[in-house]
C-alpha cells in the first residue's frame, strides 16, 4: 500500500467551559474530510515556537488553513478597527502567515478555507473587508445565523472555467451552490493571486496560484460538504492527489 500523504491542518485556540484556561480546537469535519480523501490528518499546534512550526512543516506534504477568527487588521494595514470583530489571535495570525508563505515559496499544496483565503490574501499583500453586511451595499447574507448551517447550501458562486479551482472541484460547472459563514472577505486582491469565484454580490469566494501544484483559497466550508456534494469532495481528493 502507498504510504498516504500527511495533511497538517492549523488549529484554533478556545476557552475551556468558560473559564480561563485555553485548549487547542478544530472541528472533526477537517479531519474527516482529509481521512475521507486518502490523507492523514495532523493538527498544527497554535503557538509554537519558529524552529518546532519549520520542522513540522517540513514533515507535511501538503497544508490546509482552517477557519476560525478574523485577522488582526493591523496585518494589512488598516488604520480603524470595526465594532464587529470577533475572535483575532494575532499569534494564530501570525503563524499561518509564515506557513502560508513557506508553502507558496516551496510550492507545497496549500487549501485555505473560510478564514484561510483571508490569510493567504493578507500573507501576499493584500486587504479585507472587515464586515460585509456593514461595508458592502446590497451584499448576500454571508454570515449564517448558527453553526448548524454548516451543511446547508445557502447561495450561487460562479467558478471561473478552465481555472485551477474548477479542475479541482471535477469541473462541476460554472454555477456551485455553497454554504456561507463568514462576515469578513477579500477586499484588495494580492498581486500573486487570481479570482477564480465570485459570489452574486461580488464578493470573492475563491483564489489560486494558477502556476503552482496546488494553491486554492475559498470563502466557503467545503471540509462541512464532503459527504453530501461530490464536487467538495473532489476538491479534497485533488489536494490528496497533488500532495502524493
Amino acid at each position: 500500500m502507498p504510504d498516504k500523504p500527511l495533511i497538517g491542518i492549523s488549529v484554533h485556540m478556545r476557552s475551556l467551559y468558560n473559564s480561563e484556561r485555553t485548549i487547542m480546537a478544530l472541528r472533526p469535519t477537517y479531519t474527516h474530510a482529509v481521512t475521507k480523501a486518502g490523507g492523514v490528518p495532523l493538527m498544527i499546534p497554535s503557538q509554537p515556537d519558529e524552529v518546532a512550526l519549520r520542522a513540522t512543516f517540513d514533515a507535511l506534504d501538503a497544508l490546509v488553513i482552517s477557519g476560525g477568527g478574523d485577522v488582526d487588521p493591523g496585518l494589512y494595514g488598516a488604520t480603524e478597527r470595526s465594532p464587529y470583530l470577533m475572535g483575532v489571535d494575532r499569534e494564530r495570525d501570525e503563524m499561518e502567515i509564515k506557513l502560508v508563505r513557506w508553502a507558496i515559496d516551496e510550492d507545497k499544496p496549500l487549501l485555505c478555507i473560510c478564514r484561510g483565503i483571508q490569510v493567504l490574501n493578507v500573507a501576499l499583500g493584500g486587504t479585507l473587508i472587515q464586515d460585509v453586511r456593514q461595508d458592502v451595499e446590497g451584499a448576500l447574507r454571508h454570515d449564517a445565523p448558527s453553526d448548524a448551517w454548516f451543511d446547508r447550501l445557502v447561495h450561487d458562486i460562479t467558478v471561473s472555467t478552465d481555472s485551477r479551482l474548477q479542475e479541482a472541484l471535477g469541473n462541476p460547472g460554472e454555477t456551485l451552490h455553497v454554504n456561507s459563514l463568514h462576515h469578513q472577505a477579500l477586499d484588495r486582491v494580492a498581486d500573486g493571486l487570481t479570482v477564480s469565484s465570485l459570489a452574486e454580490d461580488g464578493i470573492v469566494e475563491g483564489v489560486e496560484i494558477p502556476d503552482k501544484t496546488f494553491m486554492i483559497g475559498v470563502q466557503w466550508h467545503p471540509e462541512a460538504l464532503v459527504d453530501s456534494e461530490p464536487p467538495m469532495y473532489q476538491l479534497f481528493s485533488t489536494l490528496i492527489d497533488r500532495s502524493r
